[in-house]
């Protein structure tokens, strides 16, 4: 596999430096992933600007893990899955939602599971999701608007998610205790 660089703001590019710098700042330290994503200034832009972005979404904070959990589930993200354990504890979201999401085992409310549901419709038919997932998901009581913030969090995990498999991001000490492997 091919080595990469886990950038701080002394050996990032010119145009990531700033962004690492905000993140330390934020954070307390740089998180791998934004270490990683360093290397093209971007895409650590872009994703910083997408979190942003889905954290000021109409979702709740149990209906924004639900989205980033099934989606790092989904793809296998062994940094993501973690991150958002610690993410979601932060948020505090009830740990029964975060170990359903992280067993792939059913969630205690119909509308959330129909969230996942509908987040996974999108992930696996890459947006082409058919009439009734669409109005599955508007029955259990989201909005057209919510549809299309399902779309920001896949692109801000298809980012991260992305760039943790093609790095091989190690996961943040703070994020080891929640480390994760898919069940077979």
């Amino acid at each position: 596999m091919t080595e990469y660089t886990l950038h701080d703001e002394t050996t990032a590019p010119e145009a990531s430096k700033p962004l690492l710098a905000e993140s330390r700042k934020k954070n307390g330290r740089i998180p791998g992933l934004h270490a990683a994503m360093a290397e093209a200034p971007g895409l650590l832009a872009t994703y910083n600007f997408a979190h942003e972005q889905f954290m000021s979404s109409s979702f709740d904070a149990e209906e924004k893990t639900v989205v980033w959990q099934a989606i790092n589930v989904e793809q296998n993200c062994h940094y993501c899955v973690p991150a958002h354990t610690a993410i979601a504890k932060m948020m505090k979201v009830d740990d029964a939602i975060t170990e359903a999401l992280r067993n792939e085992t059913p969630l205690p409310s119909a509308k959330l599971e129909a969230l996942r549901d509908f987040t996974l419709s999108v992930v696996r038919n890459r947006g082409d999701v058919d009439e009734a997932a669409v109005q599955a998901f508007l029955d259990a009581g989201f909005t057209q608007r919510q549809v299309l913030e399902v779309v920001l969090g896949v692109a801000q995990k298809v980012m991260s998610n992305y760039v943790n498999h093609l790095v091989d991001t190690p996961v943040d000490e703070v994020f080891q205790k929640f480390e994760w492997k898919k069940a077979s």
